[in-house]
């Protein structure tokens, strides 16, 4: 994984105006230190089911370590075409050939959707450019950055490592961002069969929400957080996310009534 075309440590204090306007192409590369490709491949807990995507692949390590090493698939997209031939000769030589492919592609025009892995060394501004596209990719789908964040979608996770031979910045450390694509929830949900009459009422921010459950006998609240399509809450309920529906999967306490509760998305405004 390379930080290409947007190239984070050189954008700091004098040079940050200069780079952040400078074209895709005229930006070089530059390589990730290897305990951070691996770091990266871990906190996304990469297995032989997964497809990854590296957007800004360079010379294609993170493609190749994910085929080599975790038995995954994937595919690195990347600008320059040298860097491209570059690593399809470096996937064929370490034997991943057949599962590490790399295309000469706009990363802003690269299809997401295969993946279930994505990962980027990026400038803050495109990650923010990607964003609305990583947030409608399958919930549970994993995103991993190197350095850089989200804005205001806060990381799930976030490890720091000691980077002793990192070729830009001051510190000589990496902070590896970890989030979870969130199912989405937000809107109203009418119960269905026996629990008709009922309705739940979720706003989302992310990966947090605040729900609503409107009864016969007046409205409760409570927050928490989706994890990929669960939705947990410390009050005591865990509701199941689908499609079309969701399902009180483990309630306690107060909310002990509502197990096994299923409520489908209202086609309007409410749930008459």
């Amino acid at each position: 994984m390379q930080l290409r075309a947007r190239l984070a440590g050189a954008c700091a204090a004098l040079l940050a105006a200069t780079c952040a306007a400078a074209p895709v192409e005229d930006v070089p590369f530059v390589t990730t230190p290897d305990n951070v490709t691996l770091a990266m491949l871990t906190i996304a807990k990469v297995t032989p089911d997964d497809y990854v995507i590296d957007l800004g692949s360079g010379d294609g390590r993170i493609v190749i370590t994910a085929a080599k090493r975790f038995g995954a698939r994937g595919l690195g997209v990347e600008i320059v075409p040298e860097l491209v031939e570059r690593s399809r000769a470096a996937a064929a030589q370490m034997g991943v050939g057949s599962r590490a492919h790399f295309r000469e592609q706009d990363l802003l025009k690269t299809d997401l959707s295969p993946a279930n892995v994505i990962t980027m060394y990026l400038l803050p501004d495109v990650n923010l450019q990607l964003r609305p596209r990583l947030l409608q990719l399958r919930p549970g789908t994993r995103v991993v950055s190197h350095d850089w964040d989200m804005g205001d979608w806060e990381p799930d996770k976030t490890v720091t490592l000691d980077v002793p031979d990192k070729p830009v910045g001051l510190e000589k450390k990496s902070k590896v961002h970890l989030w979870i694509v969130p199912a989405r929830v937000e809107g109203l949900w009418c119960g269905v069969g026996k629990w008709k009459g009922k309705q739940l009422a979720v706003a989302q921010s992310y990966q947090k929400f605040r729900a609503e459950l409107t009864e016969a006998d007046g409205t409760r609240g409570f927050e928490g957080k989706v994890e990929s399509n669960i939705m947990r809450s410390k009050a005591g309920v865990t509701i199941t996310a689908e499609s079309t529906s969701l399902k009180a999967t483990y309630t306690s306490g107060k909310y002990s009534a509502l197990r096994n509760a299923t409520f489908a998305r209202a086609r309007g405004t409410n749930c008459k």
